[in-house]
């Protein structure tokens, strides 16, 4: 049943036309404490605090992170020059940038996380499946990328401490002793943070953003001056004509790819940005900038690298471990430390947070489902996750191949059908008469079209005879998804815009 909430005792919201002022009473509704609590409340507009700067922090990191860089070197291994992984990763950025503002404005304009934003499409309760989906891909990474941060530690403290490396033989559950030890002390770290809620998320993307960003561009210099200031622009055969071209969209396309999981859920970070600008500005120089300083800085570390010995590297980690400088290499490795963190907290932490709260609002706030989702990625042992190959290509990668699909029926409801109109005070309504209860709070339509578009995406991505066309799955699967939703969802429907100032809360809450 539902029931009115303290937070919205004045829930006789006005509609507004997207092109007009008022124009009538929508009835009033009551709250749902199945679906509303306050971290799943809007924010009010008036003190949101994620800037320009903090938006652009926030890219700094996803974009200069381990893995990413371990992408772009293989461009380059597999016979991609300097200025092809240039124009790859440039098509990337773009792609990324333009659907990153579209997720991000539907974000600043509402004020609600993801699990929220997918009730508008699919529902009040189908917006489960969307949401669950990036919950189990967000929990699985989260461990495995505490895990690797957790490598980079034990690295540390054995190049540091070398007495500590006896800790490192024996096996508890397929981890050392030292390695449990690692494991458990930057998950603490990442659980102390997310304890502070989303502020202390800003700050800290805030602060290792520049330190990373200082860091590759500093091993970029060294690597530059110890290979004589000349750099090999590809590999002996560098690729030509159709091989080559295939690449290079093959690359951007997967650079997206990456981006799949942050793009369908940037509102959870986007709905604490003031206005429509600041997330474009952000966006421009943390997603398109930032990419081609990325790009780069992995061609003169690749092309220093090969100059400078023939070896093809496959992470600046090697370069860092390869200093023979203790200090230097301490230095290098806690950067790297710090960023692992930073993204992993961006891209696998607040997402399930969110998600797990939406299940059950009543009895979980932020801070609780974050400790759930941290707990199970733990207890899904990731470092087994990682070293299966068969997990990691079929399993997450299918899931993975899901995204697309999502994204394009989220996005055409939102863009292409409604024009952004959005009632948001419905969105948190059991009664059979609110705007998004559909079928007994599912959509359909939405479930419908996403079906077949997310089962065409995972044969392109798994099965091998899709191999050339593999890159492409999430692009494709979000263009069929988008345009089947457009076919069957209904017509000339009236959508009000209410906004949710009635209901929101101030930004310090979340």
């Amino acid at each position: 049943m539902s029931s009115s909430l303290d937070l919205a005792p004045e829930l006789s919201v006005a509609s507004t036309h997207p092109a007009s002022n008022l124009v009538g009473e929508v009835p009033q509704l009551a709250l749902s404490p199945r679906l509303h609590n306050r971290d799943l409340a809007p924010t009010r507009t008036e003190g949101r605090r994620w800037g320009g700067y903090s938006i652009f922090a926030l890219w700094t990191n996803d974009v200069h992170n381990i893995a990413n860089y371990s992408f772009a070197m293989g461009l380059f291994a597999l016979g991609l020059g300097g200025w092809q992984i240039l124009l790859s990763l440039a098509i990337g950025a773009a792609l990324v940038y333009f659907f990153m503002n579209l997720s991000g404005y539907m974000g600043q304009k509402t004020g609600v996380p993801f699990p929220v934003i997918s009730r508008i499409a699919f529902g009040i309760h189908g917006a489960q499946i969307p949401a669950l989906i990036r919950a189990v891909i967000a929990i699985a990474w989260f461990g495995i990328q505490t895990y690797l941060a957790s490598v980079v530690l034990r690295v540390l403290l054995t190049a540091v401490w070398p007495q500590v490396a006896a800790y490192d033989h024996d096996s508890i559950l397929g981890l050392s002793s030292l390695g449990w030890a690692c494991f458990v002390s930057i998950w603490l770290v990442q659980l102390v943070i997310l304890a502070y809620g989303m502020e202390m998320v800003r700050r800290y993307e805030a602060f290792a953003g520049p330190v990373i960003l200082l860091t590759v561009a500093a091993l970029a210099v060294f690597m530059y001056v110890k290979a004589d200031a000349r750099i090999a622009w590809s590999v002996s055969e560098p690729l030509t004509g159709v091989d080559m071209w295939r690449n290079i969209f093959a690359g951007g396309a997967l650079w997206l790819a990456i981006y799949g999981t942050l793009v369908l859920n940037f509102c959870d970070f986007a709905r604490s940005s003031p206005c429509r600008k600041t997330i474009r500005v952000g966006n421009f120089w943390g997603l398109p900038v930032n990419i081609l300083v990325f790009a780069v800085i992995t061609v003169v570390l690749c092309g220093a690298q090969f100059q400078i010995n023939g070896q093809i590297i496959d992470s600046p980690t090697q370069i860092v471990a390869a200093i023979p400088s203790t200090l230097f290499l301490v230095l290098g490795c806690v950067a790297f430390l710090i960023v692992t963190v930073a993204v992993n907290i961006m891209a696998n932490f607040v997402a399930p947070a969110f998600v797990l709260s939406n299940l059950a609002p009543r009895h979980l706030n932020f801070r609780r489902a974050g400790l759930i989702s941290a707990t199970l990625a733990v207890l899904i042992l990731p470092w087994n996750l990682y070293n299966s190959p068969l997990v990691i290509v079929y399993f997450l990668s299918g899931l993975g191949a899901l995204l697309g699909p999502l994204y394009g029926v989220i996005m055409s409801d939102y863009w292409l059908l409604r024009k952004g109109c959005i009632n948001v005070p419905e969105l948190y309504t059991e009664h059979p008469t609110g705007a998004y209860h559909y079928s007994k709070g599912i959509n359909l339509r939405a479930v419908a079209a996403f079906v077949p578009a997310a089962l065409l995406a995972i044969v392109l991505a798994l099965v091998p005879h899709f191999h050339s066309v593999a890159p492409f799955s999430w692009l494709i699967g979000a263009g069929i998804a988008a345009v089947l939703y457009l076919l069957i969802a209904p017509r000339n429907r009236h959508y009000h815009d209410v906004s949710g100032e009635c209901i929101a809360v101030d930004h310090s809450s979340h």
